[in-house]
């Protein structure tokens, strides 16, 4: 099992990566920022300075149909934001 899953490519992750140097991931919710470091260092063959976790709860969706309510969630989610040491770059669309 991987701990990346896959990274994060949006107009806000695309812009905090040209001002700051920040990567954004998504990763397996039990992964913790020991594992994701070492799971990027080894990925991309880059130097990791700092990890920071933010955790998505489900969305719940419900809706009424003929046969009732029906309701339904999404999974849980964890998204990495990874800043990596001066001078260090990844090349996600290379990958």
């Amino acid at each position: 099992m991987s701990i990346i899953i896959k990274p994060v490519i949006s107009e806000k992750a695309n812009y905090l990566t040209d001002l700051r140097g920040t990567y954004s991931f998504l990763v397996q919710p039990k992964a913790n920022k020991i594992q994701i470091k070492k799971a990027i260092e080894d990925a991309y063959g880059v130097k990791v300075a700092e990890v920071n976790t933010m955790i998505y709860a489900p969305t719940v969706s419900s809706k009424y149909t003929k046969k009732g309510l029906q309701v339904g969630k999404t999974n849980k989610l964890k998204k990495a934001i990874v800043k990596l040491v001066e001078g260090e770059v990844i090349d996600i669309f290379a990958v």
